[in-house]
């Protein structure tokens, strides 16, 4: 299961990659295009749309703050200290900041074509840096527009993918709203164990191997059937012929340097810090190497 996640995180890094380069090679086309792109880019920043994002936004900020002071007032109630308990929101706050600019990466690959308003949402809510650039590029390549790239994009495609990002990403919410509340009367429905039952029960279990459930067989099916899916097609398009592309095997090998020594650390030297800091990183070397490479070829 770590090789498969590993491969996996090359073809996300690979991903954003092309999305940016895109948008680079678009820039010098839409100065072709003229009017139209500039007009399309002018809705998508729109202030309207930097509005109906600050509300949005909005509401989810209070939200979190509220659920941070009760949290913190039912810490003081229990008896935690205040002490440890600002020190826990302060390193929890720390430690975000890093991951978060694989995060940025992807707001920035996709306001190209999707403006940020809608890219800040789509990656500051529910949304994933994996999802979203994926889906937004198979529903523009579905859509016959030859991909995600903004000399491509009108407001009818704009629609049609921003539909398919926000529908795709529903699943969630929507099974929280219907059957989170029934799931947790199950849970404590549950009979409660005493301290010496719990014990007991740890007991017995250890030593136990447990066979994993479905879930897991289902997890690395799918991680090694995209993983195939990414790495193939990169391979295929490596093949000398007529519209043979070498650069996709070689941003994903790049990238599969830094992400190999990440792993190491993280799962050999039990330095789980890194495991945060890994994509982002690996992200920005792969795409530094590709710009370098790229002056060459």
């Amino acid at each position: 299961m770590l090789y498969v996640e590993f491969f996996y995180k090359i073809s996300l890094i690979y991903g954003n990659y092309v999305t940016i380069r895109h948008i680079n090679y678009e820039t010098i086309k839409n100065k072709r295009n003229g009017g139209l792109i500039m007009e399309y880019l002018k809705i998508v920043n729109s202030g309207f749309f930097y509005l109906l994002v600050a509300i949005v936004l909005g509401v989810v900020t209070l939200t979190c703050i509220l659920f941070l002071i009760k949290s913190y007032k039912a810490g003081i109630k229990i008896g935690m200290d205040k002490a440890v308990l600002r020190k826990t929101i302060i390193s929890s706050a720390t430690f975000t900041i890093l991951p978060s600019v694989s995060i940025l990466i992807g707001v920035i690959a996709l306001s190209g074509s999707l403006g940020v308003p809608f890219s800040w949402l789509r990656l500051s809510v529910i949304g994933a840096l994996h999802y979203e650039t994926q889906v937004a590029e198979i529903a523009a390549e579905s859509l016959g527009i030859g991909g995600l790239a903004a000399s491509n994009m009108n407001m009818s495609a704009f629609t049609v993918i921003a539909l398919v990002m926000t529908i795709g990403i529903l699943g969630g919410a929507l099974c929280c709203v219907f059957f989170l509340k029934a799931y947790l009367k199950k849970l404590k429905g549950k009979k409660k164990e005493t301290k010496a039952e719990v014990v007991e029960t740890a007991k017995e279990e250890t030593g136990k191997k447990k066979k994993p459930g479905f879930g897991a067989f289902a997890t690395t099916a799918m991680f090694i059937g995209l993983c195939a899916a990414y790495i193939g097609s990169y391979v295929g398009a490596a093949i000398p012929g007529e519209n043979s592309n070498i650069m996709p095997l070689l941003v994903a090998l790049m990238a599969a340097i830094p992400m190999a020594i990440f792993e190491y650390l993280v799962s050999k030297k039990n330095m789980k810090v890194l495991d945060n800091f890994s994509l982002a990183v690996s992200m920005l070397i792969a795409m530094a190497g590709a710009v370098i490479v790229k002056m060459f070829i």
